[in-house]
């Protein structure tokens, strides 16, 4: 019996002691855990935002231009003061009228003679006759435009050399050809006008 007033006794005493010297357990509210929680995780957010290096802007690139290649410009020539001042030749002492090559051949002096020219050819022909100087200094161009199978007698020319030239612009044969020759009497002489030459035919 006397044992258990004793420990009842030690009982009561370490419970009074333990109530007097220890501190409660706090209790731990979940609202607060999370409220904390949160706090932490926006303070973790904002130091990793500042620890971010900030963005430095890059110094601007110069715009690639594109530059004309360089051209070789001629240097400018040297000009001349030249007049020029037309002369006729007909009409200048002196001077050779036959070096005019647009001069018209008339009724020439000399010693007469009868030319004929045919064309041919089976298209029409355009012929132009020039006599070369003669001794009485007489030259220059005729013209005549010959059908198919034509021909023109001329009797006012007289001796001399003679050039002919012919072509046609006829879709069906166009061409050019040439001839020369010379005359020295009175008899009819020919000149046959074809594609490839014009031949010279005598009396």
């Amino acid at each position: 019996m006397k044992r258990f007033p004793t420990l009842t006794i030690v009982m009561a005493f370490t419970m009074i002691i333990s109530a007097c010297g220890a501190e409660p357990v706090p209790t731990v509210n979940p609202v607060d855990v999370q409220n904390t929680a949160v706090a932490a995780a926006f303070t973790m957010v904002a130091q990793t935002q500042a620890a971010i290096p900030t963005a430095t802007p890059l110094p601007p690139t110069e715009a690639p231009t594109q530059t004309p290649l360089a051209t070789n410009t001629p240097l400018p020539l040297p000009t001349l003061e030249v007049t020029l001042t037309p002369v006729a030749v007909a009409n200048t002492p002196g001077g050779d009228p036959c070096d005019s090559l647009t001069k018209t051949l008339t009724a020439p002096d000399g010693k007469p003679t009868i030319i004929r020219i045919a064309n041919e050819t089976k298209v029409a022909v355009t012929v132009s006759l020039y006599l070369n100087k003669t001794a009485f200094g007489e030259c220059g161009y005729r013209s005549y435009k010959l059908g198919k199978n034509d021909d023109v007698v001329i009797t006012d020319l007289v001796y001399g050399c003679y050039s002919l030239w012919a072509w046609s612009d006829d879709p069906k044969g166009r061409f050019q050809s040439g001839g020369y020759g010379c005359i020295n009497n009175s008899d009819k002489w020919t000149f046959l006008v074809n594609p490839a030459t014009i031949k010279f035919a005598g009396p």
